[in-house]
């Protein structure tokens, strides 16, 4: 009886929910930069709307800021139908930036006839705001089953949070942190259709090589960061064929992954570059540390770092963690890191 009475909400719901989502994804939420209380404050707005009561935890700006991000709100939903255990479900409403290549305006929820049905185009329309739309709208369909005799129990919060972009920590984590929820079973959205126990953790680290500028027409009174960042980028990607190497038990989950997502430098076309900052990503399976997988790419970033004994690079990472810039002792590598586990 539950699951006729669900579906038929959901399937005389679905413009309604459609509509929603659209509103959401007309919000830019790109992140970086991260400044995410507009669309928080519309989700809150949509979501009384729908009749829900709905807290909204501002993240203080020095937690913000430490992952550099511009501004969090969270928001949570609550609901109690009965005695029982608390299930929270979790979705993000940032989303990373555009980019190139795109067909139709990525903030415009525009719906498009294509030969495998209609679909709407925007960020955060596939990851997540379409999870907010879902999470929302499979509630009011149990409240309504609740309304038309059906007995439930237990309580479900919907947790909206805005930083799965840079980590986690000062989304997810930091409602658990800060005891605004203490949920008994946790689940977040996913592309893999089925429920999973286990996730690849992730490691974000910032690197910045310092070099000297010069001018171009005299590239030897200087050093060039960018050539350094080269070295150690390539030794960066041969690293990753050892990774393919490492298998993991869990099923579902293949091997470790390190991707070079970001690079920035250089001054001018005539100038030796001085500075040259890179970002990666490196995924973690269970089976693995992160202290040692941090350690051992710092080891490996060192290693490359030595064979341009002039430049003194530098490994600059915020750690979300602590929510503050912290130095390892290394001669050559002066890390501030920002690793998480358990993030997609």
């Amino acid at each position: 009886m539950l699951k006729a009475r669900t579906d038929a909400f959901i399937d005389a719901n679905f413009q309604h929910e459609t509509e929603f989502l659209a509103e959401l994804v007309k919000v830019p939420s790109d992140n970086p930069p991260g400044d995410c209380a507009p669309i928080a404050l519309r989700a809150k707005t949509l979501l009384e709307g729908l009749g829900f009561t709905v807290e909204a935890h501002a993240v203080p700006a020095g937690a913000v800021d430490a992952v550099g991000m511009k501004s969090v709100t969270n928001l949570i939903v609550r609901k109690k139908f009965g005695e029982g255990p608390v299930v929270a479900l979790n979705a993000h409403g940032d989303v990373v930036p555009p980019g190139m290549g795109w067909s139709q305006d990525p903030y415009g929820a525009k719906i498009v006839d294509t030969p495998h049905g209609s679909a709407m185009y925007g960020r955060g329309v596939a990851v997540s705001k379409s999870d907010f739309a879902t999470y929302a709208f499979a509630l009011l369909a149990l409240m309504d089953a609740e309304k038309n005799g059906v007995k439930l129990k237990g309580t479900v919060e919907l947790h909206f949070t805005f930083d799965e972009e840079a980590g986690g920590d000062i989304g997810p984590h930091w409602l658990l942190e800060q005891k605004l929820s203490k949920p008994d079973y946790a689940i977040a959205a996913g592309f893999s259709y089925a429920a999973v126990t286990a996730h690849n953790g992730c490691l974000h680290l910032e690197v910045t090589v310092l070099g000297k500028q010069a001018h171009a027409a005299m590239p030897s009174t200087g050093h060039d960061a960018l050539e350094a960042a080269n070295g150690i980028l390539s030794a960066l990607y041969a690293s990753r064929e050892g990774l393919t190497k490492q298998k993991s038990k869990v099923k579902g989950i293949e091997s470790p992954t390190l991707n070079v997502g970001l690079i920035a430098g250089g001054i001018n076309t005539n100038v030796v570059p001085d500075r040259v900052t890179f970002r990666l990503d490196r995924r973690m399976i269970p089976e693995e540390n992160p202290a040692q997988v941090e350690s051992d790419t710092r080891v490996l970033i060192e290693a490359a770092a030595k064979s341009f004994p002039a430049f003194a690079p530098t490994c600059a990472v915020f750690c979300s963690r602590c929510r503050s810039p912290r130095k390892k002792a290394s001669k050559k590598l002066l890390p501030r890191s920002r690793s998480t586990q358990n993030t997609n």
